[in-house]
């Protein structure tokens, strides 16, 4: 039997597929080599074959499931494997790249470093009462920032993807914000850097049809495009967001946000010889760029540990109170540089869960993995009352 299925075989599997404001095309035929029935399920993945076709699959129960849709203006459909209940909805046009400064929110939270732990993401955005029961986005108007790597190391980083895509969504249109700031990871994955690959990912999707992982998220891939569109660096209120971290270097090159991150986009799709032999790629993703810098920590080869003088420079530079970064694992969520600095990489096995960081009223919290706000910083307090 052929590996590739078509959605009536699906069907047999998977319980129900609906589509809506999309037209089923015939599904080219495509001889998959064999694989025995495992458990390293994958997908959806969709491939843009063209502005108004896309081709859906999955690895599932050792099978690849494919379907191809003519689209007019957006994809809608339920799973193929697993997740018939889940209703994904994507515009056939490429994502907008976004503002990257925004002001005046009311609330900020901010996790890092999830690198595939699905479940535990889920658990603490629940515990942190940004999504409901259902996964649901339930925080209105507020600010959530995944300050990079989702991808590698952990076994359901496709399940975390389509879960802040969808987020990202919803909380759109509740008025609220779902910011998803490039790490070293993603850079990694895009640009075929797999060393921390999980074994799923080796030994599934990637063998059996015999596209590699950073093409399951090239540029015409809807996962691809979406991150493209992503920024390297962005400010919520008066606090700056960045993976690794921004170090005197990058403010002795004069080097704005925006800048950063058009640079960086710029030279995702770069070929390798061109990331280790021209001097903006090579700067940018190596370890003074902001995907690596772990200077805020410790000193490492071409840049010291940074001084309270020149992260204070670097704040006044961006016109910010605060840096946010990951990146740096620490035993917990914490402050350093009094308060100025914020690092939110938490060891997921130590703890047994991830935390966050919560800014609220002008104060910073850590939020642990039972839903406790810890405060990091005082909230300011109400000037007293003229007389």
């Amino acid at each position: 039997m052929s590996r590739m299925k078509d959605v009536s075989l699906a069907l047999l599997f998977c319980g129900g597929l609906s589509v809506v404001s999309t037209t089923p095309a015939a599904a080219a035929a495509v001889a998959w080599p064999a694989a025995a029935a495992d458990s390293l399920d994958d997908g959806p993945h969709i491939y843009w074959q063209s502005d108004s076709t896309a081709i859906v699959f999955y690895l599932c129960g050792g099978e690849i499931l494919t379907r191809t849709y003519a689209v007019v203006d957006t994809l809608r459909f339920n799973g193929l494997c697993g997740d018939s209940l889940t209703a994904y909805t994507v515009p056939a046009a490429p994502p907008a790249i976004g503002p990257y400064v925004f002001e005046g929110e009311a609330e900020i939270f901010a996790v890092s470093d999830i690198h595939g732990e699905y479940e535990a993401l889920v658990d603490l955005l629940q515990r942190a009462g940004i999504i409901d029961d259902a996964l649901r986005w339930s925080w209105g108007t507020g600010h959530l920032v995944v300050n990079g790597d989702v991808t590698d190391r952990g076994d359901k980083v496709t399940e975390c993807m389509w879960l802040i895509y969808r987020l990202e969504q919803e909380a759109r249109q509740a008025g609220g914000h779902v910011h998803f700031v490039l790490g070293n990871h993603e850079i990694m994955t895009m640009q075929g850097d797999n060393r921390y690959l999980n074994k799923k990912y080796r030994d599934g999707i990637a063998v059996i049809t015999r596209i590699r992982n950073e093409d399951l998220y090239g540029p015409d891939m809807e996962l691809g495009r979406w991150l493209r569109s992503k920024h390297s660096a962005i400010t919520v209120n008066d606090i700056l967001f960045v993976h690794g971290g921004i170090g005197p270097h990058i403010v002795e090159r004069g080097m704005s946000l925006e800048e950063i991150n058009e640079s960086a986009r710029a030279r995702i799709d770069l070929r390798s010889y061109q990331v280790v032999f021209d001097a903006l790629p090579r700067f940018l993703f190596k370890s003074m760029g902001p995907f690596w810098y772990r200077g805020y920590h410790e000193a490492r080869s071409g840049y010291t540990h940074a001084t309270p003088e020149e992260v204070q420079a670097i704040l006044d530079y961006y016109g910010v109170r605060a840096i946010v970064v990951g990146h740096s694992e620490i035993e917990r969520v914490e402050s350093f540089y009094g308060g100025r600095v914020f690092d939110i990489d938490v060891p997921l096995k130590e703890l047994g869960s991830f935390q966050g960081l919560l800014w609220n009223q002008g104060g910073f919290y850590r939020v642990t993995g039972s839903g406790e706000r810890q405060p990091l910083t005082p909230a300011p307090q109400p000037s007293p009352s003229s007389p």
